[in-house]
């Protein structure tokens, strides 16, 4: 208990760091830019190749990649009814804020630092999340708010394969799937690569902490806050409830507390939500989720 809530801490500090950096003007926010590429196409990549590379493929493992494509749809169904007396860039917020899951930049380096053994399961589960989070959601969004009329799969599955980190996840679940071993030298060299994941994941995270807000958009960002967490908070209710594992449980209840992933930030700017209000609510988002989600491994320690 006292090792998760270290690690916990160290996690808040490099956070804490970043913005640091960026408050002394030894760093900008731009800064932040620059890290996320070197994470989603090094240090990422170089994660789910270690993590990767010595499972054993469950074939049950294959349902949470299917969950997450079911939880991604509901958490956008329960977005739309919410929102949908709103103008479309109130929708747009609630769609893109309330739904998808930040898991390479926030939950999968946590996970990786507190408790890895759940990374197969987070893994799994984040390669759904990336079929709707890299372009599928933005389709559907586009959709509801009235901003297209004609649906562009090419677009989706070029973003897809654009995407190093889904990629990655593709062949190294074909090659474990068909028992496809590597040669050890692949993993001594992405270990050192992928050990800086963590850091520089929570690094990033300070540079683009924002606490500036209009206050006429204060009740909109609370809203958003509140249906994200509380639809988490009602699947951590059910899952109680339900004859799983106290690891799935777990890892689950660590899903269902994410905070807003990146991708959602950028579609939303580009469907006319004013960056600071979903800069934010991510913001605040990021804040709420690491002490939650800490909780959440000290009652299944």
């Amino acid at each position: 208990m006292v090792d998760i809530i270290l690690q916990a801490i160290s996690l808040f500090f490099m956070i804490f760091l970043g913005f640091i950096m960026k408050r002394v003007g030894i760093l900008q926010k731009n800064d932040g830019t620059m890290i996320a590429r070197i994470i989603m196409n090094i240090t990422l990549p170089a994660v789910i190749i270690v993590n990767f590379i010595d499972l054993k493929m469950d074939k049950k493992l294959l349902l949470f990649t299917l969950l997450a494509l079911i939880w991604f749809m509901l958490q956008l169904l329960l977005a739309y009814l919410y929102s949908r007396k709103k103008n479309p860039q109130a929708k747009a917020l609630y769609l893109y804020g309330a739904s998808g899951f930040n898991i390479g930049n926030f939950t999968l380096p946590f996970v990786q630092s507190i408790a890895p053994l759940g990374i197969p399961l987070i893994s799994m589960f984040d390669v759904g999340n990336n079929l709707l989070l890299s372009g599928g959601n933005k389709i559907i969004v586009d959709q509801v708010i009235g901003h297209s009329t004609k649906v562009r799969f090419k677009h989706v599955f070029s973003q897809l394969a654009k995407s190093v980190p889904f990629v990655c996840y593709l062949v190294m679940f074909f090659l474990r799937y068909f028992a496809i071993d590597l040669p050890e030298v692949v993993k001594i060299v992405t270990q050192p690569v992928a050990s800086s994941n963590v850091f520089l994941s929570m690094f990033m995270i300070g540079l683009y902490l924002e606490f500036r807000l209009p206050r006429d958009s204060i009740k909109e960002v609370i809203g958003v806050l509140a249906l994200r967490y509380g639809i988490g908070f009602s699947v951590i209710a059910l899952l109680y409830f339900l004859p799983l594992s106290d690891l799935i449980k777990s890892m689950l209840s660590l899903l269902a507390l994410t905070p807003i992933p990146l991708f959602g930030i950028m579609f939303a700017v580009a469907s006319g939500v004013k960056e600071e209000v979903l800069g934010f609510a991510a913001s605040m988002s990021f804040l709420l989720s690491l002490p939650l989600m800490t909780i959440v491994l000290l009652v299944y320690a």
